[in-house]
């Protein structure tokens, strides 16, 4: 049972927003006040990443636990008894086959593909700028050879 009025769950799907999250703009002002610089949404590449680093070929998406399915086997039931259940579960489902879809195509045009949870950024925003470092390190050292 959805504790919100039907108007207030409209108005709050209302302003979700597919870019420029706050997800986004925490990880990304991180990167930038590191000396790493990047396109944001960039749209030349399969999914338009969140994040592209294109001296290193390191494509980066920050994807909301809820609408890409962050451990969705166990939460799938829940969604299914909930409001418009089916819609959700069919739109997650969607949601998760297109991020592997969208990473194969990538890996396939040479790019390295990263994803973190919101709360993943949210509460250890040093770990991943750590795990993008060390990619960053990696690529180089394989340039390197």
């Amino acid at each position: 049972m959805d504790v919100l009025t039907k108007d207030q769950r409209r108005k709050a799907m209302q302003h979700i927003h597919g870019k420029d999250t706050s997800i986004e703009v925490k990880l990304r002002k991180a990167l930038w006040h590191k000396g790493y610089r990047y396109r944001k949404n960039y749209k030349k590449l399969p999914g338009s990443p969140d994040i592209a680093i294109t001296k290193n070929k390191i494509a980066i998406f920050c994807d909301s636990e809820f609408f890409h399915g962050k451990d969705f086997n166990e939460k799938k039931d829940k969604i299914q008894k909930g409001t418009h259940g089916d819609y959700w579960v069919n739109k997650i489902d969607a949601n998760i086959e297109r991020d592997i879809r969208i990473d194969k195509d990538l890996q396939s045009l040479g790019w390295t593909v990263l994803h973190f949870w919101g709360g993943e950024i949210n509460k250890d925003l040093a770990s991943c700028i750590r795990t993008i470092e060390d990619e960053i390190f990696r690529k180089k050292i394989e340039e390197g050879k």
